[in-house]
């Protein structure tokens, strides 16, 4: 059987730098950062204050969705379902125009409705079973940002969701790629929101010791591949793409952004939160998508690394960029985003996906900031502290998740 071919026609975000595309990306190329002493939960007896927080001044979704609407959205459905709305709106489709038989969504969450949970909770403790809202199990559930995203449109294609930690997005985007490669759907909306900043998902976090102290200095605690980075900063946000089939596109004279040439999809099947040391699953994700795009690595032109600020996970991936592109390594820009942006779980693939789709459209890099001390066994291009122009002509984006769970996507300029 033949495969289709997959292009990406609209982009959607939400990030601690706003959600309207422009204005974000030239917060990111500038340098700016979205980290803050966090204020929707009382942090005053947590160990860590710090995160990625989504904030009224830059978040305003009343203005696209309903009162009503808004009241039956766990926050990270709320995320999801905004970025999805800004995603089609950038893509021009008009669904009363489509099938929408052919027409789905694969949008996951690597927690969910966690502050649905939570607030259930307290109110059984404090006022009994009955009180409980009916609502409780359709905003929690994970799959509910997808289910509300075909709802809205009358979306009838494939509907799922993935949940795999902070591979979510990118596993999402790969299923999403194969559906229309097969002919499943010719119309996919693709990626992962995430809303676990809550009082239990940040101590959760904080059990783990994974999360970055700098509570002094917030918008420095995120340093992907420095050499003092200590752990990464939680985050939320949604990113969403349209995925579409190249001659649907082409016909209704959409504007492409990138074509999407392949997804690898790997498991490190030796811990449930620790990466392989030597980044060999994160290399064969690397390594299988270069390989179905039938692309050298001396052509890459952009990585957008998933790079958290952890000692381990930066080396890991380090690694797995040596082994994957040999010689290329040392020649590639990389950069890691979530310096500005910290790391939103699983909607983490889907915002970075979006950035790479941006570099390459618009010549653009964005820089990792915060990198002021190389670390000696991180060796590589990271594009510290500064935007560069450049010339991509094909990129990648890394995402690597809790579980052992790798997704390394590349695309391809048109």
């Amino acid at each position: 059987m033949t495969k289709r071919r997959v292009v990406i026609t609209g982009l959607g975000v939400v990030t601690p730098l706003g959600d309207h595309t422009d204005a974000f990306w030239q917060r990111l190329l500038a340098g700016h950062c979205g980290i803050r002493l966090i204020s929707r939960v009382d942090v005053s007896k947590y160990p860590v204050k710090i995160g990625g927080e989504i904030t009224p001044d830059l978040f305003k979704p009343e203005a696209v969705l309903a009162h009503k609407e808004l009241k039956r959205l766990d926050r990270f459905s709320i995320y999801g379902m905004v970025a999805g709305i800004h995603a089609v709106k950038d893509s021009g489709l008009d669904f009363s125009r489509e099938d929408c038989d052919r027409c789905g969504v694969i949008v996951g969450s690597g927690i969910g409705g966690i502050e649905e949970m939570e607030q259930q909770y307290d109110k059984l403790l404090a006022r009994g079973v009955e009180r409980v809202s009916p609502f409780t199990v359709p905003k929690l559930m994970v799959n509910a940002a997808a289910g509300n995203l075909s709802i809205h449109w009358g979306l009838r294609g494939p509907v799922s969701a993935t949940a795999t930690a902070c591979a979510t997005a990118g596993n999402a985007i790969a299923d999403a790629f194969r559906t229309i490669q097969f002919n499943e759907a010719d119309i996919m909306l693709a990626g992962g929101a995430e809303a676990a900043m809550t009082k239990l998902g940040l101590a959760a976090f904080c059990a783990l010791r994974a999360l970055s102290t700098w509570n002094d200095r917030p918008s420095e605690a995120s340093r992907p591949f420095e050499k003092n980075r200590n752990g990464f900063v939680m985050s939320e946000g949604a990113g969403v793409l349209v995925l579409e089939e190249y001659e649907h596109a082409k016909a209704r004279g959409a504007h492409i952004y990138a074509e999407l040439l392949a997804c690898g999809a790997t498991g490190d099947g030796c811990h449930i939160t620790a990466p392989d040391e030597n980044g060999a699953g994160a290399a064969r994700a690397m390594t299988k998508a270069l390989r179905e795009a039938q692309i050298n690595p001396d052509q890459i032109s952009y990585i957008n690394a998933h790079g958290t600020s952890t000692e381990l996970g930066d080396l890991a991936e380090t690694k797995a960029c040596h082994a994957a592109l040999g010689a290329a390594a040392k020649k590639v820009p990389i950069s890691s985003t979530k310096g500005a942006l910290g790391h939103s779980l699983g909607a983490s693939g889907g915002i970075e996906l979006a950035i790479t789709c941006l570099a390459m459209s618009r010549g653009e890099l964005p820089p990792t900031i915060n990198y002021v001390e190389p670390d000696e066994l991180c060796d590589l291009d990271y594009i510290p502290n500064t935007a560069r122009r450049a010339t991509v002509r094909y990129a990648m984006s890394n995402s690597f998740g809790f579980g052992g769970h790798n997704t390394s996507i590349l695309i391809g300029k048109l």
